[in-house]
C-alpha cells in the first residue's frame, strides 16, 4: 500500500514515479499500436515494410518530378530547334 502524508496525499520516491510513468506510457504505446493493428511478433516486420513502401513512394514521386522536366526541356528544345529551322527556311519550298 501507498503511504499516505498527513494531508492524505500520496507520497512516493521519484524512483517509484518514474517506474510508474515507465509502465503507464509502454500500456499506452502497445495499446496505440494494437489499435492500428500493428501488434505481436510481425509489428517490426509490418513497420519496415511502411517504411520500404514510403521509400518507394518518395522514389516514384521524385523520378516522376525529374521526367517531367526533361520532358519539358526538351519540348521547349525541339520547339527552338524548330523555330530556327523556319526562320532559316530549311524545311519548305524555298521561298
Amino acid at each position: 500500500m501507498t503511504p499516505l502524508s498527513d494531508d492524505n496525499h500520496v507520497c512516493m520516491t521519484q524512483a517509484k514515479i518514474e517506474e510508474l510513468l515507465a509502465c503507464a506510457a509502454e500500456r499506452g504505446a502497445r495499446k496505440a499500436l494494437a489499435d492500428v493493428g500493428l501488434e505481436g511478433k510481425e509489428a517490426a516486420l509490418d513497420i519496415r515494410d511502411l517504411r520500404s513502401l514510403i521509400e518507394c513512394i518518395r522514389f516514384v514521386r521524385r523520378t516522376a518530378v525529374q521526367t517531367a522536366v526533361r520532358l519539358m526541356t526538351t519540348g521547349i528544345l525541339l520547339a527552338l530547334i524548330a523555330g530556327v529551322a523556319i526562320k532559316l527556311r530549311l524545311f519548305g519550298n524555298g521561298h
